[in-house]
Formats: C-alpha cells, structure tokens, sequence
C-alpha cells in the first residue's frame, strides 16, 4: 500500500480529493434538507388527521425496505446517471426518520401549553410553527443526525450508475487499479465528515434549546431517596413555557 498516493485521486474520476469531499456533502445533504422540508407539512397532517400517520408510516417504511439498486434501475429511465438518480432514494429514506420524530414530538406538547397558545390568539399555523416546533426541535435534530450520518454512508452505492458515488467512487477504483489506499481514503473520509455533520448538529441544537439542560442530571447514590415535596432546581425552565414565552415575544 503506497501512502504517498492516498490524495492522488484517478484521472477517470474528474475530481480532487476536495472536489469528491464537495460532491459527497452535496449528495449526501440535499436529500436530508429535502426530506426536513416534506416531512414538516406532513408530520403536521399526520398530528391534525391522525387516521392519516398509519398509511404515511406505511408507505415511508415499504419505500425504505426497497433496496437502492432496485430504485436505481426505476429511475434510472427517467433520470439517467445522474446525481438526481441518488438523492432521490436518499430523499425517501430520510422520510423514514424524519416523519415518526416529528410527528412523536409534536403529539408529546402538553395540552395545556397548546390551550393557553390558542387562548393568546395563536391560529393552527402560527401555534406549529412558534410553539410546536421549538420544543420539538431535540426531537428533530436527533432524527437529522441519523438520517444524514446514513445518507453520508449511502451516498457511496452510486459509484454502481456511473460515478456518481463521490468518495465511494474510490473504493470502486482502489479494485480496478489495485490501489487500496484509495479504499482507505474513502472510508476514513466518510467517517470524518460523518463525525463533523453530527456534531454540527448538536451545535445547532445547543443554539436553537438554550433552555435545555447542557448535561443529564446526576443521579442520586445508593440509600439516598430525594426528599419530598422537593422542588426542581431553579435554571431550568419547562421547555413548553420556554417556548411559549420565546413565541409571545
């Protein structure tokens, strides 16, 4: 293995290490933003119209079993060996996460909360998106971890319809030139940018729930009971009073 070469990307690739880096994220997180922006809609029909969630769930779940080469040959009439061929497989699997996350974290809002929205004025719209959704954002962003640490990994079986699997293009190419450092180079690569992407996530996250706690509380030692009638340590707001507070502002 000749590690002088692991950034010698092949000429037939048409890219560089940073050019595959770029196409990777690019085909990786479109279908996750794609997927955020049909799950929100849905997840809120799914909420108000609760005959609804079973065949969404259903239909998401079905399309995810459909393994990717079978949805390459489906579309692949249509869209070619393109990227579009890629992220819209990807697109469907984020669907999967997304969908049960929100649609869990929006039914878990107390009825109170919601009652005291609407009897501030806040129409069906408005109550979503200022109170809803704030106090469903860990929700959220857990299910975008997931969804984008999988599309970042499944981004590499397009290197089957033609170079279309970023830095998954390596592998193919470590077995055509017996150069498998390019194998290395993709997996480690991938593994970082997975690492990076998630972390981000948590960052936004911190940013976007000042009101949660930054670290789990601490457990109580053994042969300690809490005492009764004790009340919760200040600093630590109710995330549903939080939110309503952030929407009346």
């Amino acid at each position: 293995m000749n590690w002088d070469r692991v950034l010698d990307i092949p000429s037939d690739l048409q890219h560089s290490w940073i050019g595959l880096v770029g196409l990777h994220l690019r085909e990786a997180l479109l279908p996750v933003l794609a997927g955020l922006v049909i799950s929100l809609p849905l997840a809120q029909l799914c909420v108000r119209f609760r005959w609804l969630y079973p065949p969404v769930l259903w239909v998401t779940t079905v399309l995810y079993a459909v393994p990717s080469l079978a949805f390459f040959v489906l579309l692949i009439d249509y869209t070619g060996q393109t990227e579009l061929t890629v992220m819209i497989p990807l697109t469907v699997y984020s669907l999967v996460v997304l969908v049960p996350a929100i649609v869990d974290a929006v039914r878990s809002v107390p009825q109170e909360t919601l009652a005291a929205a609407t009897a501030m004025g806040f129409g069906p719209v408005r109550r979503y998106v200022q109170v809803q959704l704030p106090i469903a954002v860990p929700a959220i962003i857990a299910g975008l971890r997931v969804a984008t640490v999988s599309g970042i990994s499944l981004v590499s079986i397009g290197a089957l319809i033609g170079n279309q699997g970023a830095l998954g293009n390596l592998i193919n190419d470590a077995s055509i030139y017996n150069r498998p450092e390019l194998a290395v180079n993709a997996v480690f690569s991938m593994a970082l940018l997975a690492i990076l992407a998630d972390g981000l996530l948590v960052l936004v996250r911190l940013l976007l729930t000042p009101w949660m706690p930054r670290r789990a509380g601490r457990t109580p030692k053994a042969g300690r009971t809490p005492s009764a009638g004790k009340t919760p340590k200040a600093g630590r707001p109710d995330p549903a009073a939080a939110a309503l507070e952030d929407a009346v502002r």
